[in-house]
């Protein structure tokens, strides 16, 4: 486990209200308590086929890139 160089603050009356660390640790800590939420996969399998091109996709994509080099 790593160490955490903390510094501990008290009120008047010696009861601790607070620690103090420094800002590095701090955002480590705070990396590890909030990791970034996962990408979900999107389910396309859903999307088959719910576009009518009018034409085959791949003859299309052909007409597309030939036109790209013009």
């Amino acid at each position: 486990m790593k160490r955490i160089h903390k510094q501990i603050i008290t009120d008047e009356n010696n009861r601790p209200i607070a620690v103090q660390i420094p800002y590095e640790e701090w955002l480590s800590i705070e990396q590890l308590l909030n990791p970034e939420q996962p990408v979900e996969e999107a389910d396309v399998e859903d999307l088959a086929g719910s576009i009518d091109w009018g034409e085959d996709a791949v003859a299309y994509q052909r007409r597309v890139r030939e036109e790209w080099q013009r």
